[in-house]
């Protein structure tokens, strides 16, 4: 019980210059999911998604230092308002963690929200960290 006590959230938030549903499939496209999911620690990532409730997805960032997979399975998909999915890496001592992606569409803007459950407490800060970078890279993915 002491171990799940220790478990916590994070939070960011980032206004995207792109259409809910743009941004939206940003999420579930592997293609397009190995250009912005990665933090600034990393020169690129690699991606695989089955992009159905139940499927499941890797992602696979590179450093110089190595590689980091991180893998999960979709819990929800209801395009374009929410994502739901597993998130297991060497950061969450390959357990489950539970990340929920709320897209919030204006007219030409689409403010998201992630938020990343069940985490170790230690990894708070690297996860906010990590979450902000990868945002702000799909930001600049679509710039106008």
């Amino acid at each position: 019980m002491a171990e799940y006590a220790a478990l916590r959230e994070v939070c960011v938030r980032r206004t995207i210059g792109a259409s809910a549903g743009d941004v939206f499939d940003a999420w579930l496209d592997a293609d397009i999911l190995a250009q912005w999911m990665q933090t600034r620690s990393f020169t690129h990532a690699t991606a695989n998604c089955d992009p159905r409730e139940g499927g499941a997805f890797e992602i696979v960032m590179y450093a110089a230092e190595g590689a980091i997979r991180h893998t999960g399975n979709y819990l929800t998909i209801d395009r374009p308002h929410k994502l739901v999915f597993t998130w297991r890496s060497p950061a969450t001592a390959h357990r489950d963690s539970l990340v929920t992606v709320e897209f919030f569409g204006h007219a030409d803007t689409t403010d998201i929200v992630v938020t990343h459950r069940q985490l170790p407490g230690d990894t708070c800060g690297a996860h906010t960290e990590g979450w902000g970078d990868a945002l702000a890279l799909l930001a600049y993915l679509f710039r106008r």
